[in-house]
């Protein structure tokens, strides 16, 4: 039974047989030549299909163990971090940059989280929203780490999850400033890197308690 080829970015498919890789495209914002780029390789090495996905990336599907080096060799692009202990994506809405319904900045935001910490090992799978504001359409409350875009600021959300036991994420902070998030966020990921648990960040703070995990990280 062959396996992830975690190296090369492939996730091996259900007939053990084949592979999809993710290009990795921050905050799900690509230019037309990408696109071009994207559609021609899948062609030349015989994709089953194109998948869009929840993480805001192009996934290449039913591709051969042979052709992956080369493929990624075409694409000139870096994977995205679709599986193992890491952090995974941070998914963005258009904020201001787009949105008529935006508070804030979300995009710039996002995209300086993305810089910084996309494909950083993590104790578990760690994923980060956000939204630019209160509707949420990064669904902010159900990631590990949510940031939620309001008129006086930013509010701020930690432990979300989906998968077997869903968890809404806590606010931990409110009214904050960009560089106050991003202050924040660095110390809850410094923090939960030095922790010791193998656990997601929400099963972690159940088990510290939240007012603790919030001392501990200065919110």
């Amino acid at each position: 039974m062959k396996d992830n080829l975690l190296e090369k970015g492939a996730i091996v498919q259900r007939d053990r047989e084949t592979y999809t890789i993710a290009p990795h495209i921050p905050g799900g914002v690509v230019d037309p030549a990408t696109l071009r780029k994207i559609a021609d390789a899948a062609e030349k090495y015989g994709a089953a299909a194109l998948k869009i996905t929840s993480a805001q990336r192009i996934a290449i599907v039913g591709l051969k163990e042979e052709d992956l080096d080369n493929i990624w060799a075409d694409l000139g692009i870096k994977p995205g971090a679709a599986v193992g202990l890491c952090v995974r994506s941070i998914k963005i809405c258009p904020g201001t940059t787009f949105c008529k319904q935006a508070k804030q900045d979300s995009l710039g935001l996002g995209l300086k989280l993305d810089e910084k910490y996309h494909g950083m090992p993590m104790p578990s799978k760690l994923k980060i929203g956000v939204s630019g504001c209160p509707n949420s359409c990064s669904e902010s409350a159900i990631k590990d780490i949510g940031v939620i875009g309001t008129s006086k600021g930013y509010t701020l959300m930690v432990g979300g999850a989906v998968a077997a036991s869903p968890r809404l994420g806590d606010v931990v902070a409110k009214e904050l400033s960009e560089e106050e998030v991003l202050e924040a966020i660095d110390r809850i990921i410094d923090y939960y890197k030095n922790s010791g648990t193998k656990k997601r960040l929400g099963k972690y703070i159940d088990d510290v308690g939240l007012e603790n995990f919030k001392a501990q990280v200065g919110l």
